[in-house]
Formats: structure tokens, C-alpha cells, sequence
């Protein structure tokens, strides 16, 4: 009788837990797509991006240029003129890889760019996103694009217009 008792115990308690939870989706790609701010700053890191890799090819460019340069004269080069160039070569294509790794490395420019214009609006989108939370009650809320496991969600718990209309985006 006691284990009948705690089973149906259990047993009510797992279902009012599984009742009480209540969740929603957000899909982030829509929300990001309807903000003018993170399409005019994903434009100015693709500019500065573009930028600091045509300066990172140009150096390349020009440590290719020494080497072929270095292959045509390498005949008429005394051993010490060759070992000198050799450094020359090596020296510009080193200079090639800082420069990518300062601008494209993982604490490099482009990332701290990044961080300044991005992060601000990532911030507002958290907090609109924990405001409807809060206002309607929400355990969980769930992004819908970088969910791949998701295959069918009602439209009806989706909550990205209302993100949106948080942030004085209203659609």
C-alpha cells in the first residue's frame, strides 16, 4: 500500500512539474534581419573585413614577388646575397602571418570590432527576450534557428514579433 502511495505521489508530482513548464520559441535569425542597427553593423565589418584581407594579400603578393624574383636571380647571387634574400623572403611572408593573426586571429581586430558594434545589440535582444519571458511566464524560450532538433513548433509559441516589439521594432 505504502509503495502504491508514493508511486501515485510521484506520479502526480511528475505531471504537475511537466504542466507548469511552459515554453516558447525565438527565432533570432528573423529578429537579427528585422533590426536596421545588425545589418548596418554585419555592412561595416564586411567592409573592414574586406579591407584588412586585401592589406594581408597585398604583403603576400609581395613575398611571392620577392621569391619569384629570388628563383630568376638565384644564379647570378653569391651565397651570401642568397642567404640574405632567403631572409628577406621569410622575413615579408612572417610579416604576412602577423598581420593576419593581428587583424583575423582570435583576440585580433576584427573580433574586438565585433564585440563593439554586435555585442550592444545581442544585449538589448537578451533582455527584450527575458522581459516577455518574465511577462508571460515562460520557463525556457528556445532559439529556432541554431536549433537543428526542432522540426515542428505551433506558431502559436513562437515570440519573436513580440521580442521585436520590445526593442521598438513592431511588425
Amino acid at each position: 500500500m505504502k509503495k502504491i502511495a508514493i508511486l501515485l505521489v510521484a506520479a502526480l508530482a511528475g505531471m504537475m512539474t511537466a504542466q507548469a513548464q511552459k515554453f516558447a520559441l525565438v527565432d533570432m535569425e528573423y529578429v537579427l534581419k528585422n533590426i536596421p542597427a545588425y545589418e548596418m553593423a554585419n555592412e561595416q565589418l564586411n567592409q573592414v573585413s574586406q579591407r584588412w584581407q586585401r592589406e594581408v594579400d597585398d604583403v603576400k603578393k609581395e613575398a611571392d614577388t620577392m621569391y619569384k624574383n629570388y628563383q630568376a636571380d638565384m644564379v647570378f647571387l653569391t651565397d651570401e646575397q642568397k642567404k640574405k634574400k632567403e631572409e628577406e623572403i621569410v622575413a615579408k611572408e612572417k610579416e604576412a602571418t602577423q598581420l593576419q593573426y593581428k587583424y583575423f586571429g582570435p583576440q585580433g581586430e576584427l573580433f574586438k570590432k565585433r564585440q563593439s558594434l554586435i555585442k550592444p545589440i545581442q544585449d538589448d535582444i537578451y533582455n527584450a527576450v527575458k522581459k516577455v519571458s518574465e511577462e508571460r511566464g515562460f520557463q525556457v524560450i528556445f532559439d529556432r534557428a541554431s536549433s537543428q532538433s526542432i522540426i515542428f513548433a505551433s506558431p502559436r509559441i513562437d515570440v519573436s514579433n513580440e521580442v521585436l516589439a520590445k526593442l521598438g521594432y513592431a511588425k
